[in-house]
């Protein structure tokens, strides 16, 4: 089914309704879809090209482009505006569109403007008027909906190919689970660009018809102002968002009374914060599960069913087994091993990677998550690592390497080995190890400005050490667990 008729139906349902609040203006269900027919007409002109990308802040910029874009029958490529101009660049590259629609503001913040043969302002375009008319595409399950692009193992990012269906079957899979509906006020400030912010804090509730209020930048006194005025009934976030509102002086546990749901998500919570969080505002955070190529979520622990540190039950027609790292053979309950999943909602491969989507998955079909986790009596998930050597760094996913290959471009380094450390607001920092060419000097600010110029601001390392030697095994791969111990 298409993602995006379901969403039509909803905006057309209660038209007069406002669904969307941001931080410039509120919108309706048919100013939303006004909008959309507005910007299509702009696709239909000036884009040749399968794909659209969208490089806009958290608010009604993206669900306006994106039911644009599917109505007229195009792939949405949601775009990062936290990486390097190198790395956005490469993205819209790689997806090979040839339109981005983005806002004068956010290009002012970020310093430049890519490069694509149509650059959109949102902010320019005249929405007076009526739009054309038009008969909105439509798209069976297996069709590519979106194209959203996560860290890479080699360094580069690459395009998760979410289909139509992978996304529908995802938004009725969470609504199954939980019961969403047209009372809720969901509160959002993760990116769009983010899985968990584009299908669960945008998608969800455009489907089944929650308002949902907008802030682009996480500031904890601008979030408890909008608490206090809107009341919201529903909020996720990532550990070190919470962590953060625990240090706003004047908010209060009569400020959370509205919140049905509290969820955490992108990376562990520490129990610290959520023994604070319930003893200031009264409130239990859960937890909940998923990555990018899973549309995003798998697993939610709701209220009733709190456990530390569990991220709650498979959602209804995901599919998980613990299989043995060494085996590949299931593994007997409460032992762990790597989460791997089936489901309607898994992605349809990695775009124009072939080789990395047929290892992404088992002979028989399951998702390789490369996390490691137990399941307890009752079906309850627990991630306990992760197979893969990568960070979550405040939500976003980072591989070491990719800070590597920076760092051994420097004249000064022979070679470099990074890790993550605990970090109480991020949840992770990267920390680098170096090993120095011969007759070279040791600095870490000159380290830590080079790789400035070349990563995005969250991957350069909070900390650059210097090593006569880095560990390596046998075959001379250096062995990151060894500077873990060094930590």
């Amino acid at each position: 089914m298409s993602i995006h008729w379901p969403i039509i139906r909803q905006l057309l349902k209660n038209p007069g309704r406002t669904r969307v609040v941001d931080d410039k203006r509120s919108y309706s269900g048919i100013e939303l879809l006004v909008a959309a027919l507005h910007v299509a007409s702009i696709i239909d002109a000036r884009c040749t090209t399968r794909t659209v990308g969208v490089l806009t802040p958290t608010g009604a910029g993206f669900p306006i482009v994106a039911l644009a874009a599917w109505m007229c029958g195009k792939v949405v490529v949601p775009l990062n505006y936290l990486l390097k101009k190198e790395e956005l660049q490469y993205v819209i590259d790689d997806c090979e569109t040839d339109i981005v629609f983005t806002a004068k503001a956010l290009l002012d913040a970020m310093g430049y403007t890519p490069v694509a043969t149509s650059i959109v302002k949102l902010d320019e375009i005249e929405f007076s008027g009526v739009p054309s008319p038009r008969i909105p595409a439509t798209a069976d399950d297996a069709d590519l909906a979106v194209l959203l692009y996560t860290s890479g193992t080699s360094g580069k990012p690459k395009g998760v190919m979410l289909s139509h269906g992978n996304l529908t079957s995802n938004i009725n899979q969470i609504l199954e689970h939980v019961d969403f509906g047209p009372s809720d006020i969901m509160l959002g400030v993760l990116p769009q660009f983010h899985s968990f912010g584009m299908t669960v804090l945008t998608l969800l509730p455009l489907t089944c018809g929650p308002k949902v209020v907008y802030t682009a930048r996480f500031l904890p006194p601008r979030l408890m102002k909008l608490i206090k005025a809107h009341k919201p009934t529903a909020f996720i976030a990532i550990p070190s968002m919470y962590n953060a509102l625990l240090s706003v002086k004047d908010a209060s546990a009569e400020d959370f009374a509205s919140f049905r749901f509290i969820v955490s998500g992108g990376e562990p919570l520490p129990a610290a914060i959520i023994d604070r969080f319930k003893e200031r505002f009264g409130k239990t955070l859960n937890e909940g599960y998923g990555l990018t190529e899973t549309a995003p979520v798998t697993n939610w622990c709701r209220p009733f069913e709190q456990r530390l540190h569990s991220v709650g039950p498979p959602l209804p027609g995901v599919i998980e087994r613990i299989v043995d790292l060494n085996t590949g053979e299931e593994v007997p309950q409460g032992d762990e091993g790597e989460v791997q999943m089936s489901g309607p909602n898994i992605m349809q491969g990695y775009f124009k990677l072939p080789e990395e989507s047929a290892k992404a998955f088992t002979a028989d079909g399951f998702f390789r998550s490369g996390d490691i986790g137990r399941f307890d009596a009752d079906g309850h998930l627990y991630i306990t690592g992760r197979l893969k050597e990568m960070l979550i760094i405040g939500g976003e996913n980072v591989f070491p390497r990719e800070i590597e290959e920076v760092l051994n471009k420097h004249p000064s380094i022979h070679a470099s080995g990074v890790i993550g450390i605990t970090d109480p607001m991020r949840g992770e920092q990267p920390a680098a190890f170096v090993e120095l060419n011969e007759g070279h000097t040791f600095d870490e600010q000159v380290l830590k400005t080079w790789c400035r110029e070349s990563l995005a601001g969250y991957k350069v390392p909070a900390t650059i050490v210097k090593l006569e030697q880095l560990p390596r095994n046998p075959t001379g791969k250096i062995m990151r667990r060894e500077l873990k111990k060094m930590v």
